[in-house]
């Protein structure tokens, strides 16, 4: 069964160049592989990050990833620094202040990549 199995995130890219550079510059995610059918990246803890290329894509309007940080606030700021742009939310049940979300104790922020896709940030 998959309970005790790794996880990754699969996601298209227009342009694959400009996702790469968005994940691995911005993001600060290493880059462990590239072939013609995409490019990995690792995270945390053996996780990945799997972007392949496909021009007709269209951006997803939910969120498709989500990284556990220790410190939402210092994350925001420091991804703030590197030219990402969060997402600001004011409707019932969920408002953001400077990007951020606190949900009953969880704390959650948003922004999209370089396709348009919405990747979380979130403080358990």
């Amino acid at each position: 069964m998959l309970k005790d199995k790794m996880v990754a995130a699969i996601l298209p890219a227009r342009d694959i160049e400009r996702a790469k550079d968005f994940y691995h510059n911005k993001l600060g995610l290493d880059i462990e592989s590239e072939m013609d059918a995409g490019v990995k990246l690792v995270a945390g803890q053996g996780t990945s990050l799997f972007i392949y290329p496909k021009e007709d894509m269209e951006s997803a309007a939910q969120t498709v990833a989500g990284f556990n940080v220790e410190n939402i606030e210092e994350e925001v700021g420091e991804l703030k620094s590197r030219g990402v742009d969060f997402e600001e939310y004011d409707m019932p049940g969920l408002k953001t202040v400077d990007g951020v979300a606190d949900l009953d104790g969880v704390k959650s922020a948003w922004f999209r990549d370089s396709e348009g896709n919405i990747i979380a940030i979130n403080q358990m």
